[in-house]
């Protein structure tokens, strides 16, 4: 008697493979950025969560956070759980955003960035994500002092909720990196 085995990796679905909920999603992300980033090809293997994801970036770009902020978040969660796919992805996202390279190469590197404001928010970030949301009063006071808000700390946690979903799943997928983002290659 002879078993097959089932495979281990994620499928790195097209519009044409996707499940049926997946297919618009698809083709929004094709008009989006002119092709099908593989981390949304991997994520239509289930339709709620390519939506869930395509919903929270489109919310979290929508915060009060400036596109250095963003790129702040974003980078400093990718670089603490490692994930080989989006921290390239978020170097040429930043890149197109003109996010300056001192900030993008010190969240890459994990050296000090630019600005005291800019530290305090990589550092609330890092203690939110390490802590999974345990930070102490003295922290919050820490970064309410830096000029965030209590918006700006629930805000962290949105862009954590998207990360969460791309970082996870591109550890369990090992989804390679796009070819826009491949000069951008990062290990931890």
């Amino acid at each position: 008697m002879s078993t097959k085995e089932k495979s281990t990796t994620l499928t790195n679905h097209s519009i044409e493979t996707a499940p049926e909920g997946s297919k618009a999603l698809l083709q929004k992300s094709l008009d989006a950025y002119g092709f099908i980033p593989n981390l949304h090809g991997v994520l239509a293997g289930a339709p709620g969560l390519l939506e869930g994801y395509q919903i929270l970036h489109e919310l979290f770009t929508k915060s009060s956070f400036d596109k250095d902020e963003l790129t702040v978040v974003w980078q400093t969660i990718n670089v603490e759980q490692g994930c080989h796919y989006c921290v390239p992805a978020h170097t040429g996202i930043a890149k197109q955003m003109k996010v300056d390279d001192a900030i993008t190469e010190a969240l890459r590197n994990q050296t000090a960035l630019p600005s005291e404001k800019l530290q305090a928010l990589h550092n609330m970030t890092l203690l939110v994500t390490k802590n999974r949301g345990k930070v102490s009063k003295d922290a919050i006071k820490t970064f309410y002092e830096a000029g965030y808000n209590e918006r700006h700390l629930l805000e962290i946690i949105l862009g954590l909720s998207q990360k969460v979903i791309s970082n996870y799943t591109n550890s369990i997928a090992e989804t390679p990196v796009d070819e826009p983002f491949q000069p951008f290659a990062w290990e931890k």
